[in-house]
C-alpha cells in the first residue's frame, strides 16, 4: 500500500517542500530510501525502525521502498525521520492514511521514539505559509520558534505517540499543548554591560558612536590593557533595537545553523560574534561539502569582532572583502550555489606591534622597524581600505582610572545614534541603503556634498597622505554621519576634519 506524507527540506537557510512516499509491499524484509538521501537520510531507516517498535507499534517485516520528492535534489539531516514513520504507519494500515493530509511534519526520532530538535524550524514554518498546508508538527523543543509565523498553526509533540494522538484526537490537543504564537513586537532589551563602566577613552567612545550611527566598520590599535576588547563588546549596547524584519532574518539564520535557544524562539538582540583567530576560512565565510553559513553570516545584522586582528591567516582576512562590499557571500560548490546574507559591522582590535608597546610612552618597544613592518603587513591594503575608521586606543593614565567621575551611560549614547540613524533612513528610502557605509556613488554624489572649505581641506589630504579612491568615499561617508549626529543637513570642514582623523593608518602607518 501506498501513502504519502509532507516534509520540509533544507537548502542554504530557506526550506522547501518535499513529499515523503511510502510503499510498502511483499517480498523480503528490507527498507530502502531513495530520492538522493545523503549519510545522515540512509541511516535514519535504523532509527525509525527502532523508534515504531520502541512506541508499541509494529514495524511491518516486508519490502518498504521510501522516495524523496523531487528526487533532483539532495536531501540532507535525518528531520525526515518522523514524517518517514508516520508514512510507514499509514502504508501498513496501522493509521488511517487521510489523517496526515492537513500536515505537514519534520522532526528526527531517537530509538525509543522520542521526537528531537532539528534544524532550519522557522524556514520551514516560512515556506509552509506560502503552501497550502497550514498544519506544522515539529518537535517541541522547536515549537516556539516556529510559532513566530501567525499564518499557520504549530503543534509542538515530544514523542511519536504523541504525534499520533494528535492526528487521532485533534481536538483533545489543544489548547494546553498548542504553542501559542510569541508576539511580534521587539521590545528593547536589557544588556548586561554598559559604556559607563569604561574610565576615559572618550574619543574611542566617540569613535564607537560615529560607527553605530552610520553601521560604518572599525579598527582599534593600541597597546594591551586599553580597553580595545572591553569596548567592541559594549558596542551592541549602543545600537538600536532589532526591527522585526531584521529579527525573522536574524532568526532565519540561527535556525539554520541549529542555534536557536528553545526558550527564546525569537532573537531580539543584535548578534555579537567573536572568532578565535585560528578560525579557517570555511568557519568564517561559511562552505563546507553542504554549504553552511559562517561567523559572518551569524553576525548578519550584528557585530562581527576580530581581535588580534594580525594573528588571523592572511587567506582568512581576505575572504572578508568581498561581504564586506556586498553584503552576502556565494557559496559555489560542484552540486550548488548558495547565497547567504552577511551585512554585519566589522570592529577589529590589534597592538601596533608583535609586543604591543609601539605607541606606548611608558614601556620601551622591543621590536625592530622590520618586525613592525612585517606585523603590520599582515593585513592588506585593500582590506584596511574597506575599513571605515582607524583609530589609535592609547594605554589609560591612573587617574583616568581613579577618577568617580560618571562616564557617559550606552542609553544616552544609543538615542543619539537612533535620531542618526532616523535621519538616514528618510534620506535613504531607498533598498539597500540605509546606512551612510552603504551608499553607493550616486547616492554619496547627491547626499556628501561639501562646502568649499571642506572640499580644499579633503585634497590637502588627499594630496598629502596619498588616499585611495575608496578611502575619500569612505571619509565622506563618515562626514556624513558626524553631520547626522550633529543635526546638520550639510558637511562643514568640522565634519571632515574629525572623519580625516580616523584615517590613521593610512596618515602614520
Amino acid at each position: 500500500m501506498l501513502a504519502k506524507v509532507h516534509s520540509f527540506g533544507l537548502f542554504g537557510i530557506d526550506a522547501y517542500p518535499v513529499e515523503i512516499e511510502v510503499d510498502v509491499a511483499s517480498g523480503l524484509p528490507s527498507v530502502s530510501v531513495v530520492g538522493l538521501p545523503d549519510s545522515s537520510v540512509k541511516e535514519s531507516k535504523e532509527r525509525v525502525r527502532s523508534g515504531v517498535r520502541n512506541s508499541g507499534l509494529d514495524f511491518p517485516p516486508d519490502k518498504i521502498t521510501i522516495n524523496l520528492a523531487p528526487a533532483d535534489r539532495r536531501k540532507e539531516g535525518p528531520s525526515f525521520e518522523l514524517p518517514m514513520a508516520l508514512g510507514i504507519l499509514a502504508a501498513s494500515e496501522q493509521i488511517d492514511k487521510s489523517l496526515l493530509d492537513d500536515y505537514v511534519f519534520a522532526g528526527e526520532l531517537s530509538l525509543n521514539g522520542d521526537v528531537r530538535k532539528i534544524k532550519g524550524a522557522l524556514s520551514m514554518a516560512l515556506c509552509a505559509r506560502i503552501g497550502k498546508r497550514k498544519k506544522l508538527v515539529l518537535p517541541a523543543i522547536n515549537a516556539k520558534e516556529a510559532s513566530i509565523v501567525k499564518e499557520i498553526k504549530v503543534f509542538g509533540v515530544n514523542t511519536l505517540s504523541e504525534c499520533l494522538e494528535l492526528l487521532k484526537n485533534p481536538g483533545s490537543f489543544i489548547p494546553d499543548k498548542r504553542i501559542k504564537p510569541v508576539a511580534k513586537n521587539t521590545a528593547s532589551v536589557h544588556h548586561r554591560s554598559d559604556f559607563s563602566e569604561i574610565k576615559g577613552q572618550f574619543l574611542a567612545k566617540r569613535a564607537l558612536e560615529i560607527a553605530a550611527a552610520g553601521c560604518h566598520n572599525i579598527l582599534l590599535i593600541g597597546p594591551p590593557g586599553s580597553g580595545k576588547t572591553m569596548l567592541a563588546k559594549r558596542l551592541p549596547t549602543v545600537l538600536p533595537d532589532l526591527t522585526l524584519e531584521e529579527s525573522l532574518e536574524t532568526t532565519k539564520i540561527h535556525s539554520a545553523a541549529g542555534l536557536i535557544d528553545p526558550h527564546e524562539g525569537l532573537i531580539r538582540t543584535r548578534p555579537f560574534r567573536s572568532p578565535h583567530h585560528t578560525i579557517s576560512d570555511v568557519a568564517l565565510v561559511g562552505g563546507g561539502t553542504f554549504p553552511q553559513p559562517g561567523e559572518i553570516s551569524l553576525a548578519h545584522n550584528g557585530v562581527l569582532f576580530l581581535d588580534e586582528l594580525p594573528e588571523f591567516h592572511r587567506n582568512v582576512l581576505e575572504t572578508l572583502r568581498q561581504p564586506l562590499e556586498e553584503g552576502a557571500i556565494r557559496i559555489s560548490r560542484v552540486n550548488r550555489s548558495l547565497a547567504f546574507p552577511s551585512r554585519f559591522m566589522l570592529v577589529c582590535a590589534m597592538n601596533p606591534c608583535p609586543c604591543g608597546h609601539y605607541t606606548d610612552p611608558r614601556k620601551a618597544c622591543r621590536c625592530t622597524p622590520n618586525k613592525i613592518a612585517s606585523y603590520m603587513g599582515k593585513i592588506s591594503g585593500p582590506l584596511l581600505d574597506r575599513i571605515d575608521i582607524h583609530l589609535e586606543v592609547p594605554a589609560l593614565q591612573y587617574n583616568e582610572l581613579t577618577s568617580p567621575d560618571e562616564a557617559e551611560s550606552s542609553a544616552s549614547v544609543k538615542e543619539r545614534v537612533i535620531q542618526a540613524r532616523a535621519a538616514q533612513h528618510s534620506r535613504l528610502s531607498e533598498k539597500p541603503a540605509l546606512y551612510n557605509s552603504r551608499m553607493g556613488a550616486s547616492q554619496i554624489k547627491k547626499h556628501c556634498g561639501l562646502e568649499p572649505q571642506a572640499q580644499n581641506l579633503i585634497k590637502t589630504a588627499m594630496t598629502e597622505w596619498g588616499f585611495s579612491a575608496r578611502a575619500y568615499d569612505k571619509i565622506l561617508k563618515v562626514s556624513r554621519t558626524i553631520a547626522d549626529l550633529a543635526g546638520s543637513e550639510t558637511i562643514s570642514v568640522e565634519h571632515v576634519s574629525e572623519a580625516i582623523q580616523y584615517r590613521s593608518l593610512d596618515r602614520k602607518w
